[in-house]
Parts: C-alpha cells; structure tokens; sequence
C-alpha cells in the first residue's frame, strides 16, 4: 500500500497522479494518520473540511 496525499485536499490517492476529489496533481508521499469519512454531513467531516466521503490524511507534510 503505497497511498500519496493530495496537498489541497488531504485525499489518499491509490492509484494515478491526479486526486479523485479536485483534480490536483499535488500528490506527497510525505504524511500521517487515516481518517475514514463514510458520510459527509457528520459532525467529523464538517470540522475536516471534508466534503466527499472517503480515505483522506490527517496531516500532509
């Protein structure tokens, strides 16, 4: 599992060079923690940002 985060958006990209979520290709391999969102209007998502459920980092370097 070689997951990268994108740096806009903290989304885990598996697989390509492009996020799923805002189309950036400002991909790092350079973060820590997971946060699983399985629904956008939670409490959770909302102080994240998040907007789209989803694997995203908790903190991209």
């Amino acid at each position: 599992m070689n997951e990268r985060a994108c740096r806009v958006c903290k989304r885990l990209v598996e697989e390509g060079n492009e996020c799923d979520v805002c189309k950036s290709t400002d991909l790092t391999n350079n973060w820590k923690g997971v946060i699983m969102i399985f629904n956008a209007d939670s409490e959770v998502a909302k102080k994240a940002g998040i907007a789209v459920p989803g694997k995203y980092a908790m903190q991209v370097m």
